[in-house]
């Protein structure tokens, strides 16, 4: 009886730590942190696009969007693209410990045709745009060099209110980056359909200070022939 006694308390006892012994060797659920792409990214991630440069704590970033897809989910009835204006998606990102305000009236695409002829081409406002898109111009079939720079043509009504809101929405309309943040937005150029320019061209942005220190910044001189990815 004694034998028998302490043989079921062994049993007993195994059979709890065999219980035991299986689920911890079952899956258990853990908790990760959400991928990067479902959380609100900081200015510290990196950017990728096109081309870009990077000094005195900003990073400047520019896209050209040289397909026609591209245009649909912001310009789903009117692409700029199809009348021959080309948008660059431009990201200021400052991860300095100063505000900086950009010119944004003295950024330009520098074209080259040749070593004797250059243009530097001014981005078109909301308004020029609208009247590009929805009044174009009839187009020769030589190329015209320097490009024209668009006027006004009129016409402005309901729907040419809305297409300019579109394009001010989309468009690169803040002027100050605060710090360690980023802005960005669409600029806008009338390549009369001559994409091909931008195998000699450069995004120019001159005008760059930093406001608490009242200092000017260097300039910026984006080679969009070069993209870096």
């Amino acid at each position: 009886m004694q034998k028998h006694y302490y043989s079921w308390i062994a049993n007993s006892y195994r059979l709890p730590v065999a219980f035991l012994l299986l689920h911890a060797l079952a899956p258990i659920p853990v908790l990760f942190p959400l991928p990067a792409t479902s959380q609100q990214q900081s200015v510290a991630q990196p950017i990728t696009t096109s081309s870009l440069d990077s000094h005195d704590g900003l990073t400047v970033a520019a896209d050209p969007w040289l397909s026609a897809e591209r245009y649909k989910s912001t310009f789903p009835k009117q692409s700029p693209y199809a009348v021959g204006v080309l948008a660059i998606k431009v990201t200021f990102r400052n991860d300095s410990d100063d505000s900086i305000r950009i010119g944004l009236n003295r950024i330009r695409l520098n074209l080259t045709f040749d070593d004797n002829n250059r243009q530097d081409l001014p981005p078109l406002s909301s308004e020029l745009l609208a009247d590009a898109v929805l009044h174009p111009k009839i187009k020769g079939n030589k190329p015209r060099l320097p490009l024209p720079i668009p006027t006004s043509q009129g016409g402005r009504d309901k729907h040419w209110e809305e297409y300019k809101k579109t394009a001010e929405d989309a468009g690169l309309h803040s002027s100050v980056v605060a710090p360690h943040s980023s802005i960005e937005g669409l600029l806008y150029f009338d390549l009369q359909n001559q994409f091909d320019l931008l195998r000699n061209a450069h995004l120019y942005i001159p005008d760059l200070t930093a406001l608490e220190k009242d200092r000017n910044l260097m300039y910026f001189d984006i080679d969009l022939s070069r993209p870096t990815r």
